[in-house]
């Protein structure tokens, strides 16, 4: 029956097929001349060929060889020919060509050799007939070997079948960041951060969504909702950086059909400079603050697709980062946080970004209101711990008098972990500014705003890209692992009031562990390395990394032939008489 099917098209158009000959042959009293006759009335018709093909015989070249090579050739004339049509004449004419010629072959589909015909010719079709896309649709071969051209077509009207094929490239978009942010590779140049946006467009999950919608805004639309829907489901962020990817991937093809139609394109296309740069600068910040301010009655919709781009990680990196910069700069002008309009901008679309959820959720398309205090309470603070370092590090160079050098301040003003508690936007800048003085290898800093840690806002301080880029800068200290102080207010103090209820802050600190082990003195490593002992409950990436981190500590142990020799390096030396002695 395969036989049978795969040449069922070839008896509609009049040609005939194995099975016409084998019915000849089963009634007919003359086989050999019945197959001569076959042959003369199925070969290709030129009469320069008679001659020929009894030449070709003698060379002992088969029959089916000889035929096989004019077919191929013809086929690849003929695609040649399909491609060419679709780029001559006036457009109802030629696509008029196109549908005659799929008409005729359609039925042919199925027959391996000529299927890359009737594929080409769906392929150049802007639009083909519904009942062939249907059956095409049906048969799971079929749909396999048509063109992206084609499946389009296909997935406008079915946004299951879409989904299908979107689902596991999403999957896999997730997966690669994750495996990024728990990557063994620990340091503080390079981190999750450092791809440039154009490099992260090229990865492969972006380059095959851009593929799969072309100049298609319905399935562009679809996707965008497909992203909307994991992000409200899951909360999870990086499916705002993939909405972002995607729109600049279509901006670098300069797929204007999609591009004009998307609100949030200029927006973004500005956004993407900043992040490129890590700073919004002035101008770019007066863009920015002129698209918000933008924004018509009637289509505050917008604000939630705009939300949405600043909610990508990349995005509230280069926004803190930012933020972080212009708080420095007041300290050193003398100004105020509330007296900086491009503070002020730089906060309000933080807020945007870290509010974007609640929006898409609650479908209420307002920006959020700043609330006063983070302007007028929270950041003079955080302006008062950098003034605290300048004031010690000036202390520490004037010639210490009778009453002795100054300590650092270690206490963290209540207003300060009450902020991080209870106040999104002042707990992402604070974890920003802690980011930033680890950075700058300000230990004292570092352990005096530690604590403040442990209970933040929606447990942000545990989250994987800020324990990812702790991890980094902190192997900017390493030295300060070997003292014991520094490791408990780290470890006991921080890490490990948080590893029990949650697995992937184990996974942070047994990667840090990994990377640091050789810095951290004996006795501690060991505490640790029970304290870190995988539950029952804990998944495979953590009993992974407690066996990789056993084995390094085993390694680190002196072998039992060595500690048996050390002691006889010690014994007491023979006494030999001294000369005096005698």
């Amino acid at each position: 029956p395969g036989q049978a099917e795969m040449y069922a098209g070839l008896q509609e158009l009049g040609v005939a097929n194995g099975e016409d000959l084998k019915e000849t042959l089963t009634n007919c009293t003359e086989p050999l001349k019945a197959i001569e006759q076959f042959q003369t009335e199925n070969g290709v018709l030129l009469p320069s060929l008679q001659y020929a093909l009894p030449f070709l015989d003698l060379h002992g070249t088969p029959r089916l060889e000889f035929h096989q090579s004019v077919f191929d050739e013809l086929r690849e004339k003929l695609l040649e020919r399909v491609s060419a049509i679709a780029l001559e004449g006036k457009v109802e004419e030629r696509y008029k060509k196109l549908e005659d010629l799929l008409e005729k072959s359609f039925s042919l589909v199925k027959m391996p050799s000529i299927q890359p015909v009737v594929m080409c010719v769906m392929k150049h079709l802007p639009k083909v007939p519904e009942k062939k896309l249907k059956l095409v649709m049906a048969d799971k071969d079929l749909y396999k070997a048509c063109a992206v051209e084609v499946k389009r077509q296909i997935w406008q009207d079915n946004q299951a079948l879409f989904g299908d094929e979107v689902s596991p490239l999403l999957k896999q978009y997730i997966l690669e960041k994750e495996n990024i942010l728990f990557s063994s590779d620990i340091s503080f140049l390079q981190n999750f951060f450092s791809p440039s946006p154009k490099t992260r467009r090229q990865g492969e999950v972006v380059q095959k969504l851009t593929q799969m919608i072309g100049k298609n805004v319905k399935l562009y639309d679809m996707v965008l909702q497909f992203l909307r829907t994991l992000f409200l489901r899951t909360r999870n962020v990086h499916y705002c950086t993939l909405r972002a990817e995607l729109l600049m991937s279509l901006h670098d093809l300069e797929i204007s059909e999609i591009c004009t139609v998307d609100p949030c394109h200029k927006f973004t296309w500005c956004l993407d400079a900043c992040i490129r740069e890590k700073f919004v600068d002035n101008k770019r910040a007066r863009e920015l603050q002129g698209f918000l301010d933008g924004v018509k009655k009637g289509q505050e919709q917008v604000l939630g697709d705009l939300s949405m781009i600043l909610c990508d990680p990349f995005a509230i990196n280069t926004l803190a980062l930012s933020t972080i910069r212009h708080l420095q700069d007041l300290v050193g002008q003398d100004t105020l946080p509330r007296e900086s309009p491009d503070l002020l901008l730089l906060l309000r679309m933080l807020s945007l970004g870290q509010g974007a959820w609640d929006m898409i959720d609650s479908q209420v398309f307002k920006e959020p209101k700043m609330e006063a205090e983070l302007i007028t309470r929270f950041l003079p603070l955080l302006m008062s711990f950098v003034v605290d370092d300048h004031t010690f590090t000036v202390d520490q160079k004037l010639p210490s008098e009778e009453k002795g050098p100054i300590p650092y301040p270690s206490t963290i003003p209540e207003a300060f972990t009450k902020f991080l508690q209870e106040n999104r936007i002042a707990c992402e800048i604070g974890l920003y500014y802690i980011l930033h003085i680890t950075k700058q290898r300000n230990k004292n800093a570092f352990l005096r705003l530690l604590p403040a840690l442990v209970e933040t806002f929606s447990d942000l301080a545990f989250s994987d890209i800020f324990l990812h880029l702790l991890t980094g800068n902190l192997t900017l200290l390493s030295d300060e692992f070997a003292l014991e102080e520094f490791c408990t207010s780290l470890f006991d103090g921080f890490f490990l009031t948080a590893c029990s209820r949650k697995e992937n802050v184990h996974r942070h600190v047994l990667r840090l562990l990994l990377h640091l082990h050789h810095k951290v003195a004996p006795a501690k490593l060991e505490s640790l390395q029970k304290a870190l002992e995988p539950t029952k409950q804990s998944g495979e990436a953590v009993k992974e990394l407690h066996n990789q981190l056993s084995e390094k500590l085993e390694l680190r142990k002196p072998s039992p032939a060595e500690v048996t020799e050390t002691p006889s390096m010690e014994l007491p030396l023979p006494t030999v008489p001294t000369p005096a002695s005698r």
